[in-house]
């Protein structure tokens, strides 16, 4: 992660950026529509869960698993091939996450680990710990430079503490860099673009933006498509204020979206109880 200068607080420097104050108070009020919503004070449950599978829906997407949301309703059976492992993998992370949020401000490397180990599923040597040098990624979807092992240990090392720390960034801003700085590092030998969803959903919610988790980003990148996903991605890597000012808005475009989503499950729940 790139800032514009040295700072005590680099997260809240971000927020400084042109147009990033406009991308958080335009995410708060799409949050505050769905928060404000009749149904919401009734079904919120039943919000969230749909908020959850259409999330996961979501990032599998981004992923290379594109199915229909009605596809992954059904389905129980996710092992039968590579598609369905993503698709498994994505729907056990949406489940994950939302119990590692007390964890994330204490010990957010712990969390990361955690969320690999949930989503390869496997007894791997390499799952569940930051790839050693000369370890393959299978990243395929994102075909940045691969930085080394010491570089990924010192930029998570980094991240955790600025965590641990704490900001006064906004939500929407330290999300983004999670998910941006997992996606650039690829610390895992696999599954990172996953972890990376996982890990802005855990931001999300754990900062209180979004509680009940209702407001999932997953749709909301997939929805803007993996071409614009992985070209604002370059904006982030590329350290730039420019670059960094356009990954957020482009998360915040995101949470925007996700909450639209929920907002029209409301509208479908409120028509069908009238």
């Amino acid at each position: 992660m790139s800032t514009t200068g040295a700072t005590a607080d680099p997260l809240a420097a971000l927020g400084s950026l042109p147009g990033v104050a406009e991308s958080v108070e335009s995410v708060r009020k799409a949050v505050d529509r769905v928060y404000g919503h009749r149904i919401m004070r009734r079904r919120s449950n039943e919000i969230t869960s749909e908020a959850a599978l259409r999330g996961a829906r979501g990032s599998a997407a981004l992923s290379g698993a594109d199915w229909a949301l009605e596809e992954v309703r059904r389905r129980t059976d996710f092992s039968g091939d590579d598609e369905a492992r993503v698709v498994g993998a994505a729907l056990r992370l949406t489940a994950e996450a939302g119990q590692l949020l007390s964890v994330w401000r204490q010990s957010p490397l712990r969390v990361l680990a955690r969320l690999h180990l949930v989503a390869a599923a496997s007894d791997d040597a390499r799952v569940g710990r930051p790839r050693l040098e000369g370890e393959e990624v299978a990243e395929p979807l994102v075909e940045l430079p691969l930085p080394g092992a010491a570089e990924v240990s010192g930029r998570l090392e980094g991240l955790s503490g600025l965590i641990v720390e704490g900001s006064s960034a906004p939500a929407l801003v330290t999300a983004a860099v999670v998910h941006g700085e997992l996606l650039a590092l690829r610390p895992f030998a696999s599954h990172n673009g996953l972890v990376a969803r996982a890990a802005e959903r855990v931001v999300l919610v754990g900062s209180g933006l979004d509680p009940k988790s209702v407001c999932p980003a997953e749709v909301g990148h997939a929805e803007l498509g993996r071409a614009a996903y992985l070209a604002a991605l370059d904006g982030y890597v590329s350290g730039t204020p420019q670059g960094m000012a356009a990954w957020i808005a482009h998360c915040a475009k995101a949470v925007e979206l996700g909450a639209r989503e929920s907002t029209a499950v409301c509208e479908a729940l409120q028509r069908g109880a009238a």
